[in-house]
C-alpha cells in the first residue's frame, strides 16, 4: 500500500505544517495588538468621573468627596482611630467613675467616725468640705450620662449661705479625643441621710460663675495697673496652644530634611477638597520620614461666603486644631521655613540642597531614598493636574496613608459646641434639615423640597421624638423663622440662638482677632457647618434628612 500512494503523507504533513504556522501568526497579531493597547491605554480618572462614581469612591475608601454638599463634614475626632483616642501628648487619664466616688465616701464615712461629732442639720454649709464636692460628682453622675467627668475644683461659696459653685472639666463620650472642656455650675444644697449633703437644685451651664477661673495670664504691661472694675474679660481657654512653632539654630534646620508643596490647582476649592489633598501631602511627608512644609494661608470657597465669592486670608487654625496637628506630624510654617531657607543661602556659599520635582507622575516610591535637604513639588500644570491630590494615585495608593486622625475641628469652634450642649444640659434631640441648592433641583432631588417642608417635618418628628423635648435643628436654610411651625410641639433651638457665642464679647470673638492681627474675624458658612455638625452628632436621637425625612437619595437620583 506505502508503495501504490508516495506522495500522501507528504501532503498531510505539509496541510499541517501551514494550518499551525497560520494559527500561530493569528496569535503573534493578537498579542501585537493586545501590547499596543496596553502601552497607549489610559484608564479613566475616578476623579474625573461622574458625581455618583465619585460620591461611591469616598464614602467606601476614604470617608471624603469633593461634592458641594456643605451641610455635614467629619473630622478625626469623630472618628475611631487609635492614635486620636489616646495620643501620648494627651491621655485621656482618670475620669470620675462611681467606684472612685465609693471609695471617696467610705474614707470620708470613717473620718466622720473618728471625730464622732454628731450630726447638726441647723450647721452652716462649709463649701470646702469634702461631702459637698462628694453629693455634687454624685448628682452630676447620675444626671449627665453622656458625658465623662476628669477633675473637680475645690467648691467655692455661692451667692447665698447654702449654695457652692463648683467647676470641673469633662470629656464627651461621642467624641474621639483626649481633649477635655469646663463647665462651672451653682448648687444649692441640703442634709440628706446619714447627714449627708445633698443636691436640691442644680444651675444650667456656667451659673456657678465664683468658681470661674479668672484670667491668670496677664500681660506684663498690665501689671501694676489698677483694672477697670466694669470690664470682665472673658475666660480664656489656657489649654489652647496652636503658637506658630520657630526652626531652632541653622544647623537643626539643615540637618532636617523637608517635604514643600508649591500652591496648586486646590487653592479655593470645597473644603473637602482641600483636606483630601492636603491629608495626600502630609501622608507623603510621612511616608518619606520628612518635615512637612505647611501654609497656614487658607482661602474658603464662595459656597461658605454669603457674598458667594472666594475669599483670602483665612487662617487654617480658625477651623482646625493646629496644636493637636504639631502633636501628631512634623510640620513648619511656610513663612517660617522660607525665612530659614534664605538665611542659610545667605550665610553659606554652598546652597541648601533641594531637588525639584515638576510632576505628579514623580512617585513617592522614586522619591523614598533622596538625600536633598528639600523635595520641591511644584503644581505649575492646570487643572486637574495641577492637584496635590494627583501625587496619591495610582500605585501610591498603596504606600500612601492619609492620616486623618490629624485633623481635628478647632477647639475654639469645639467650645461654642460645648457651650450650645450644655445649654441643654447634654438632653437634647436634633434633626438634619438640607435645603438650599439640593431642595430647589427638582431633577436630582425631586421631593426634597415639599419633603422638608414644615409640616412634613413635624409630621415625620411626631412619631420618633417625645413631643416638648429639647430639639436642635442643624441647617442650612437661611430663614431663621422656617421651622417656626415645629415650635407647636418641640422646644426648638437653632444656631443663630447662641450668636452672642462668636459675638464681639466672646471669648471666640478675641482670640480669633488675636490671630488676624488685631482684626475680627467673620463666623463663616463653614464655621456653622463644622459647629452644627458637632451639636447634632452629640443628641439622643438624630433625624437626617437622607433616608429619614426624603426617600431622595443623598447625591441625586439614582445614587442610593
Amino acid at each position: 500500500m506505502k508503495d501504490s500512494n508516495p506522495s500522501t503523507e507528504p501532503i498531510g504533513q505539509n496541510l499541517i505544517k501551514l494550518i499551525s504556522n497560520l494559527c500561530f501568526s493569528v496569535f503573534v497579531f493578537f498579542v501585537l495588538i493586545i501590547t499596543v493597547i496596553a502601552i497607549t491605554y489610559q484608564p479613566p480618572d475616578p476623579w474625573l468621573e461622574s458625581a455618583p462614581a465619585l460620591t461611591k469612591l469616598f464614602t467606601e475608601s476614604e470617608n471624603a468627596t469633593f461634592q458641594n454638599d456643605n451641610s455635614i463634614l467629619r473630622t478625626g475626632e469623630d472618628l475611631t482611630f487609635g492614635k486620636a483616642e489616646s495620643p501620648a501628648s494627651g491621655p485621656v487619664g482618670v475620669s470620675i467613675t462611681e467606684a472612685v466616688i465609693a471609695k471617696t465616701e467610705e474614707r470620708i464615712a470613717n473620718l466622720t467616725l473618728k471625730s464622732d461629732s454628731g450630726c447638726d442639720e441647723s450647721r452652716v454649709l462649709n463649701c470646702s468640705d469634702p461631702q459637698v464636692l462628694l453629693a455634687v460628682e454624685k448628682f452630676n453622675l447620675r444626671v449627665f450620662k453622656s458625658i465623662v467627668f476628669v477633675d473637680y475644683q475645690t467648691p467655692v461659696n455661692g451667692s447665698k449661705e447654702e449654695e457652692c459653685d463648683v467647676s470641673w472639666r469633662f470629656r464627651n463620650k461621642k467624641e474621639k479625643s483626649w481633649r477635655k472642656y469646663r463647665d462651672f455650675r451653682r448648687f444649692r444644697l441640703g442634709v440628706g441621710e446619714n447627714c449627708t449633703y445633698k443636691v436640691v437644685h442644680a444651675g444650667g451651664w456656667h451659673s456657678g460663675i465664683n468658681a470661674r477661673r479668672s484670667r491668670s495670664r496677664i500681660n506684663n504691661a498690665t501689671k501694676g495697673r489698677p483694672s477697670s472694675p466694669k470690664i470682665a474679660p472673658p475666660v480664656q481657654d489656657e489649654e489652647i496652644n496652636d503658637t506658630i512653632p520657630s526652626l531652632g539654630s541653622e544647623m537643626n534646620f539643615r540637618k532636617g530634611k523637608y517635604l514643600y508643596y508649591s500652591r496648586g490647582g486646590d487653592y479655593c476649592k470645597g473644603m473637602n477638597h482641600y483636606l483630601w489633598s492636603f491629608l495626600c501631602g502630609l501622608g507623603e511627608a510621612m511616608y518619606l520620614n520628612r518635615t512637612f512644609v505647611m501654609d497656614l494661608n487658607m482661602c474658603l470657597a464662595a459656597t461658605y461666603n454669603p457674598s458667594n465669592k472666594d475669599e483670602e486670608g483665612k487662617d487654617f487654625r480658625y477651623y482646625f486644631d493646629f496644636e493637636h496637628l504639631k502633636e501628631v506630624a512634623s510640620i513648619v510654617e511656610e513663612d517660617v521655613f522660607l525665612k530659614g531657607w534664605k538665611k542659610w543661602d545667605r550665610s553659606h556659599k554652598r546652597k541648601l540642597p533641594v531637588r525639584k520635582v515638576v510632576s505628579h507622575k514623580m512617585t513617592p516610591m522614586q522619591l523614598k531614598k533622596d538625600k536633598n535637604t528639600v523635595i520641591w513639588r511644584q503644581f505649575d500644570a492646570p487643572e486637574p493636574e495641577n492637584y496635590w491630590y494627583r501625587v496619591c494615585e495610582g500605585q501610591a495608593a498603596n504606600y500612601i496613608q492619609r492620616p486623618w486622625h490629624a485633623i481635628w475641628k478647632s477647639k475654639r469652634l469645639m467650645n461654642i459646641v460645648s457651650e450650645i450642649s450644655g445649654n441643654l444640659d447634654w438632653d437634647f434631640d436634633a434633626v438634619h434639615v438640607v435645603r438650599g441648592e439640593k431642595a430647589q433641583n427638582k431633577e436630582l432631588w425631586p421631593h426634597l423640597n415639599s419633603d422638608t417642608s414644615p409640616d412634613a417635618i413635624l409630621a415625620k418628628l411626631k412619631e420618633i421624638i417625645q413631643p416638648w423635648r429639647n430639639l436642635y435643628v442643624a441647617t442650612n436654610e437661611p430663614f431663621y423663622n422656617y421651622f417656626d411651625k415645629l415650635r407647636s410641639q418641640y422646644k426648638v433651638h437653632l444656631l443663630d440662638d447662641y450668636k452672642e457665642l462668636w459675638g464681639n464679647k466672646s471669648e471666640w470673638y478675641n482670640e480669633t482677632m488675636n490671630l488676624n492681627n488685631g482684626r475680627p474675624v467673620e463666623f463663616d458658612g463653614y464655621m456653622r457647618v463644622e459647629v452644627d455638625t458637632e451639636v447634632l452628632y452629640r443628641a439622643k436621637t438624630r433625624v437626617e434628612t437622607f433616608y429619614n425625612l426624603t426617600k431622595d437619595c443623598k447625591d441625586g437620583i439614582n445614587t442610593c
